[in-house]
């Protein structure tokens, strides 16, 4: 069209405004610029952000540990990488974690969805949902626990850690916050 000016459309307009969306500014923010991850149920609300804007440019893993290598080479290629798990790839991705991330202190923000979280989820996420803070602790991971009303404050923590410590750390987030 001559002398007209194409506007791409939010492709989600009905997003604006959502913690899932306030969430993503957050991290661009910040100056996160590589996603990737394994799609989770309490996660849903960012991750269809993620895939409906092609400017995020998200990476869908087949696994977490996947996911922790392609933000290992996603830093090395000088981006600032987010990985999304849910907390039992959390286990899954353990060993990436304590030999390539913390071993060359990678600074890579985990999105962890806490499936189980107070013994309330499929039986199969109880166990995990108990001892999600433990195995982060184990690991050396600092972590909060992602509330809607300090989104903010937390990715601003959450890079901050990142870039003081060069490890990963981790935002745990409950059922409701990102779906």
């Amino acid at each position: 069209m001559s002398g007209t000016t194409s506007v791409h459309p939010d492709p989600l307009p009905e997003a604006k405004g959502t913690p899932a969306q306030r969430f993503l500014d957050a991290l661009e923010r910040s100056g996160f610029d590589f996603f990737c991850g394994v799609p989770c149920s309490l996660l849903t609300g960012v991750i269809r952000l993620l895939d409906g804007e092609p400017r995020y440019g998200y990476v869908s893993a087949v696994k977490e540990d996947a996911a922790v290598g392609m933000a290992a080479g996603a830093y090395f290629g000088g981006a600032q990488p987010v990985v999304f798990m849910q907390n039992s790839g959390l286990g899954t991705s353990f060993n990436a974690l304590a030999s390539l991330a913390l071993m060359y202190e990678l600074p890579v923000l985990l999105v962890v969805s806490w499936r189980g979280q107070g013994g309330e989820d499929a039986p199969e996420h109880i166990l995990m949902g108990q001892i999600t803070g433990t195995v982060l602790d184990t690991l050396g991971v600092p972590s909060q626990v992602l509330e809607a009303a300090r989104i903010d404050e937390q990715v601003a923590w959450a890079a901050a850690q990142l870039a003081a410590a060069h490890k990963p750390v981790a935002l745990v987030v409950p059922k409701g916050i990102l779906e």
